[in-house]
């Protein structure tokens, strides 16, 4: 079964592409998000080295129930599985823009944000969310962040609660005739010919996990890595794998890849700790 344990595997026993250079030859496509998000797919459905493109869709039909596109979340769903949100950025420490859509700790099937499709393409009320964050300079994917939202961003009623405030604030405006959307609301009529109207949409970022979980104390100063990878999840996620794909990793013996308990912070209340797991993996030149 594909899940993100297996993902990891995936990654620690296969070589590292130039992700650009290596989806370029086999799907022509120009652009670096492109190509990371098509070495995501590979990883969560073991096509990494599938060079026969009919027999890789065969496998991402048994694997994934969704594939999205850029103006809707998510860009993958697990058959009966997660929801991979996939960013690529230029930077470790870059913030991450995700637009009109806020963080979300987990995706539901009952959210504006999300197309028809999406949410009937099997039988589904909420799904566990990953982040999958990478970083690609220079053709090559550097850094690969695969964090599960609950770890990351607050519940839904922190972020509903502001987007409310600023609609009932622009609601109260006088003199302004608001019309509420799917986004933060539009304005009508706002020349004298009343053919004018503006969109207020919402642009939301959030920080980079490897600014925001550097209190773990991810890696030693080493600049001689070519690649860096980090998952974080809740022990009780963890736990939730099946035992085999837990074994896979346990007994890997790579003195390069390690599975560390941690105690991160509670994106609803950060005095609370909340026990997880941090696993990570690195080459070297």
């Amino acid at each position: 079964m594909a899940n993100l344990l297996e993902a990891i595997y995936t990654i620690a026993t296969n070589q590292i592409p130039d992700i650009v250079e290596y989806y370029r030859s086999k799907n022509k496509i120009n652009a670096a998000g492109d190509a990371l998000e098509l070495f995501v797919k590979d990883i969560f459905a073991n096509t990494v080295t599938e060079t026969d493109e009919a027999k890789k869709g065969e496998v991402y039909e048994q694997v994934f129930s969704y594939f999205g596109n850029g103006n809707n979340p998510p860009d993958l769903m697990l058959i009966n599985g997660d929801a991979i949100e996939v960013k690529k950025l230029e930077s470790e420490t870059a913030t991450i823009a995700l637009n009109s859509s806020y963080p979300s700790s987990k995706l539901f099937a009952t959210s504006p944000m999300i197309t028809r499709a999406c949410r009937e393409c099997e039988v589904w009320t909420e799904k566990e969310l990953i982040y999958a964050i990478g970083c690609v300079k220079k053709q090559k994917l550097n850094l690969l962040w695969l964090i599960y939202g609950d770890c990351y961003a607050a519940s839904q009623e922190i972020y509903e609660g502001v987007k409310r405030k600023i609609i009932s604030g622009i609601n109260n405006i006088v003199g302004v005739e608001f019309n509420p959307t799917k986004e933060l609301g539009r304005v009508n009529r706002v020349d004298p010919l009343g053919i004018t109207s503006l969109r207020i949409r919402g642009m939301w970022q959030i920080e980079h996990p490897h600014k925001v979980y550097q209190y773990l104390n991810l890696e030693p100063k080493q600049l001689n890595k070519t690649f860096r990878l980090f998952a974080l999840m809740r022990e009780e996620k963890y736990l939730s794998f099946p035992l085999a794909s837990r074994k896979k990793l346990e007994l890997l013996g790579d003195r390069n890849f390690q599975i560390r308990d941690v105690k991160i912070k509670s994106p609803d209340n950060p005095v609370k700790l909340i026990a997880a797991k941090l696993i990570s993996y690195a080459v070297f030149n």
